[in-house]
């Protein structure tokens, strides 16, 4: 028997053309080796994924093309297809940070095992393209934390019994990979992990952050909070980032000239909470 595959590197994709390829290239740069990539394309019509088997001739590549219903349905059907022991989602145009994240992480879930644990979710820190800076995630995870900065899934290591009961909601449709780690977190019970690596580069600018979707995102997050914590605790974390300017320091964030400075300031808080 060969050996069990580690990860499974999920992208999914449509008419993604350069950007699907940038993707693909940082994996393949990985100094780690023992890791699959799903490439679950929606019948894509710009030819991108058509010359895949061109460009690449790498055994670890699987391309499975099938139309979808969207981001997280799409997602759902790479995961009935994954092997690996834990699953990691890159959009197209995003990216690993270096050639050793792999490499970085997979230490850290090899110590846990050592202690007897298994880590369910590992998650580090995103590089963000766009606003150039590191966006730094919290190293704890509690009610607080769920309910303001859960790390994206670029950066989360899920083991896949975090998919075997269920997979994404997607009803939610901008909002339910927030959901689905909440579902963890609170149902599962899962052990969560934090390790102080940069795991990808996020592209920035894409479908969740549209005007509308933001809308629809604010409404979602609303009813999984309320679902999870109960409406009585969602109102009061809710006042309190009301209180502590939460918009504002959002829009510091968001720009590109005064973020660098603001993550900066939110890492020594979080070094300073452990």
């Amino acid at each position: 028997m060969g050996q069990e595959i580690f990860y499974s590197i999920i992208i999914v994709c449509l008419n993604s053309g350069q950007r699907l390829y940038d993707t693909i290239d940082s994996i393949l740069e990985q100094t780690y080796s023992n890791y699959e990539v799903i490439i679950k394309d929606g019948d894509s019509s710009d030819g991108s994924v058509k010359t895949l088997a061109e460009r690449y001739t790498d055994a670890r590549l699987h391309v499975h093309i099938k139309k979808d219903k969207g981001i997280y349905d799409a997602m759902n059907q790479a995961v009935a297809l994954a092997n690996g022991t834990y699953f990691l989602f890159l959009n197209t145009g995003d990216s690993f940070y270096h050639a050793k994240v792999l490499e970085k992480i997979t230490e850290e879930i090899k110590k846990l095992r050592r202690v007897g644990h298994q880590a369910d979710i590992v998650y580090g820190n995103l590089y963000h393209k766009a606003q150039q800076t590191v966006i730094y995630a919290s190293p704890q995870m509690n009610d607080f934390t769920c309910y303001r900065n859960v790390p994206c899934h670029q950066t989360c290591f899920y083991h896949r019994t975090m998919f075997d009961m269920r997979a994404y909601r997607t009803e939610y449709t901008v909002r339910a990979d927030y959901e689905h780690f909440l579902w963890c977190f609170y149902e599962r019970k899962a052990e969560i992990l934090y390790v102080p690596v940069v795991v990808a580069s996020y592209e920035g600018g894409g479908y969740s952050e549209t005007r509308e979707n933001k809308k629809r995102s604010a409404r979602q997050h609303r009813e999984i909070v309320v679902h999870y914590m109960g409406r009585k605790k969602a109102d009061k974390y809710r006042l309190i980032l009301l209180l502590t300017l939460a918009p504002l320091r959002s829009a510091i964030a968001g720009n590109r000239h005064l973020s660098g400075i603001y993550n900066k300031i939110k890492k020594v808080v979080y070094s300073n909470s452990l």
